[in-house]
């Protein structure tokens, strides 16, 4: 496969085996893990070995892993404590099986992002590979009796943490405000050229659609970036022409659910993928930011359409 297709080909194993012995015990316990192909992908594609990789909401540090072994140098940021810890388990590990590239995580909120990255670092990113939460959508793992001992199904590694500040717990309207500011703070630390990668994808409410996608396309065009692509990256694997399916257990139960009741789910089979990159030219960079007013209003110079919010099915 071209490493520049519009179709990434990200699935051909599981999740589990992509991560196999290169992530720390432990690492399962993230609600919504990048999968490691898709920024593996994403670094091969937009950098070159020794260039500097970034990703403001690093979770467990899956990013900062696939940079690392692809001989990047790797910088992550993570609110949460238990995360952040994780995170630089995995690059310590990762740091130790490679000769060339390394890692740091700073524990801390990603909304502040020129105040917790060194100055000198700012105009030297190469690459953004990052992703907004999925709040209350993640699924998380279940557990069997034959596991647990306890009669019936048992939920685990479902929330992303308690804090109410965390922006996988806010409205829909706040994650984009919050992740605005976290963009426009990463077209700082970019170099002039350089490349923000966003996977995302929409869900499903109470009957309602979240169109995420299209959301976080305004937001970056409002944070002064350039959209450049939107690919798709497969969560499912291609076997005889044909994709194959690796659904969650909650994945497939939503999706049954909702037949039962005659709405039209399927199986979510991939995440979108938005490329943007910084204008080399300052000049090119005065797209002025909108207000949330403005954006309640769907108005032209902020960009966000009215259909981001919820579309009832």
């Amino acid at each position: 496969m071209s490493d520049r297709e519009s179709v990434w080909n990200t699935a051909p194993t599981s999740a589990p085996a992509q991560r196999a012995d290169r992530y720390v015990s432990g690492s399962n316990a993230h609600p919504a893990k990048m999968l490691p192909a898709i920024a593996a992908h994403a670094i091969r594609t937009y950098t070159k070995p020794g260039e500097l990789v970034l990703d403001p909401m690093c979770g467990i540090g899956t990013t900062l892993v696939e940079a690392i072994r692809h001989h990047r140098h790797a910088l992550g940021i993570e609110y949460e404590t238990r995360c952040a810890r994780i995170a630089r388990a995995n690059v310590a590990h990762s740091v130790r099986h490679v000769e060339q590239g390394n890692g740091r995580v700073v524990c801390g909120d990603a909304r502040q992002l020129t105040q917790l990255i060194n100055a000198d670092l700012h105009g030297k990113v190469a690459l953004v590979v990052t992703s907004p939460p999925y709040g209350r959508s993640a699924h998380g793992r279940v557990h069997c009796t034959r596991e647990t001992g306890e009669r019936g199904v048992v939920k685990t590694d479902y929330r992303y943490g308690r804090d109410p500040h965390n922006l996988a717990h806010v409205s829909t309207d706040q994650l984009l405000d919050g992740f605005s500011k976290i963009l426009t703070q990463c077209r700082t630390v970019l170099r002039p050229g350089g490349t923000v990668v966003v996977t995302t994808r929409p869900w499903r409410t109470h009957g309602e659609l979240i169109d995420l996608p299209s959301a976080v396309l305004a937001t970056g065009q409002a944070a002064g970036l350039v959209p450049a692509e939107r690919c798709v990256a497969l969560l499912a694997g291609i076997r005889d022409g044909r994709l194959v399916a690796r659904p969650s257990f909650f994945q497939l139960k939503n999706v049954r659910d909702a037949c039962r009741q005659g709405i039209p789910l399927h199986l979510v089979q991939h995440e979108d993928v938005l490329i943007f990159t910084r204008p080399e030219k300052p000049s090119a960079m005065s797209q002025p930011l909108c207000t949330r007013r403005e954006r309640q209003a769907g108005t032209s110079r902020c960009g966000y359409p009215r259909s981001h919010r919820k579309t009832r099915l």
